[in-house]
């Protein structure tokens, strides 16, 4: 055996055991489920599929098939719509079906959120600021013309009447809502008629709410005037790292079938369409429970870290109707630093989030790799059974380093402990195995 073989195994058991011992807080990940892992793990994985089910380029594709059309089945009971795709292979190529569908080659325009406010860098153009490209996936891949959507910094969220006066006037062929900073719904219903007006087709990027979604809480963008809606499948969905797109659009479903492949597909990773079936058939057994719990708790995680003096954005509001929270660490920036220094602060403790971006990084010319703002999410660790309560014990482990600037060394101690209670699974078919298990073969 090749030394590095070795190597790397042990690095993934180290990977396996160091998330055993942490506390998960990344709004953008999830646990996949032991039925889950065990579909994922499957022959599919060393087989292709070109093309739509049963009219495939390859042979052997029998089961595959089978298989692809109950995902495909099930997605539409989730969603509740006429067309599902699980054939993209992420989020981001989701969204690309979409702009094929809906934008023009090299010049097309599409209105949606900026960046810098919580829009995906799938959504992005590409353009030269201060003598720098900015590489976003709409304008870099597809020649997009971006023009940003009107924001209310107060409320975290589109502003309406500014939002369709830049539709009318920009006239797009697509207005987008969605973003990975998404802590309300955004108002689709009142923009995507000013979007009709105009003769602009309405997307929905849900990658990171599409298990609320599906389970009927935070907004039901597809009955709200949505054509469509694309999601990556592993956020608070918690299946497998893969895309999928839905519409009610009967018109639209051949378009759409063609805009994947052979447009941007070939094989399109089978055994983690298999794996997303059974993430569905979970989420339409488990999912109201599950979901309900992730915004309990992230309501509850955000009163806790302000009750513990964090300055977490939106407490008007009731801080969150989604599985994020945000924080306004500017205060740290002399004692500590700013949102990587923190991030980075925490990971010694073993609590794992990442930075992000607030709105007033903008006029303070704050970087993104060190921005003024913590985003925080309570997908995995709800799937790990934590509940309100507990959301009060993280909230005191935060106190203690950021505040109290206690040794991360000795927290970690404290969060090692702590996650002891946590190693099972919830809201799944099969719950007896451990969470984080490596899985040997010998």
């Amino acid at each position: 055996m090749h030394k590095k073989v070795a190597e790397i195994r042990e690095l993934m058991i180290k990977h396996h055991e160091w998330f055993r011992e942490s506390i998960p807080l990344i709004a953008s990940e999830n646990i996949t489920s032991p039925a889950v892992d065990e579909a994922c793990s499957c022959d599919f994985s060393h087989r292709y599929a070109e093309g739509w089910s049963g009219q495939r380029v390859y042979a052997g594709c029998s089961f595959i098939d089978e298989i692809e059309d109950i995902c495909m089945d099930l997605a539409k009971e989730y969603y509740q719509c006429i067309h599902a795709d699980v054939r993209p292979i992420s989020g981001v190529v989701a969204n690309l079906v979409m702009y094929n569908a809906f934008t023009s080659d090299n010049n097309g325009k599409m209105c949606c959120m900026s960046i810098v406010r919580g829009g995906h860098i799938s959504h992005g153009p590409r353009y030269a600021k201060s003598g720098r490209e900015i590489f976003g996936t709409a304008g870099t891949t597809r020649g997009i013309n971006v023009e940003y959507l009107a924001f209310n910094n107060d409320e975290m969220n589109l502003d309406i009447d500014a939002s369709a006066k830049i539709i009318r006037d920009f006239k797009p062929e697509l207005v987008l809502f969605g973003g990975s900073l998404f802590l309300f719904p955004h108002p689709v219903k009142e923009l995507s008629d000013v979007a009709k007006e105009i003769g602009a087709n309405v997307g929905y990027d849900a990658a990171h709410v599409a298990g609320l979604i599906g389970s009927g809480y935070f907004q039901d963008p597809l009955r709200e005037g949505a054509d469509v809606m694309t999601m990556s499948t592993h956020k608070t969905l918690p299946g497998p790292q893969h895309g999928a797109l839905v519409s009610n659009r009967e018109d639209l479903i051949d378009k759409l079938r063609s805009c994947a492949f052979p447009a941007l597909l070939s094989n399109h990773h089978l055994h983690n369409v298999a794996g997303l079936a059974i993430a569905l058939a979970e989420m339409l057994e488990y999912g109201k429970e599950y979901h309900k719990n992730v915004i309990e708790n992230a309501k509850a995680l955000g009163q806790a870290l302000h009750d513990q003096g964090l300055n977490v954005l939106m407490e008007h509001k009731g801080f969150t109707e989604s599985h994020q929270i945000v924080v306004d660490i500017t205060e740290f920036q002399k004692s500590i630093g700013l949102g990587g220094d923190i991030e980075r602060l925490l990971e010694k403790a073993n609590i794992i989030l990442n930075r992000n971006g607030i709105p007033s990084d903008l006029t303070a010319g704050r970087h993104y790799q060190n921005p003024g703002g913590l985003r925080i999410g309570t997908s995995e660790i709800t799937r790990l059974g934590m509940k309100k309560g507990d959301m009060v014990d993280i909230a005191e482990f935060f106190r203690k380093l950021m505040i109290e600037k206690k040794d991360p060394k000795i927290i970690k101690k404290e969060v090692v402990e702590f996650k002891k209670e946590f190693q099972e699974i919830k809201y799944c078919f099969e719950s007896s195995n451990k969470a984080y298990e490596f899985m040997r073969f010998y």
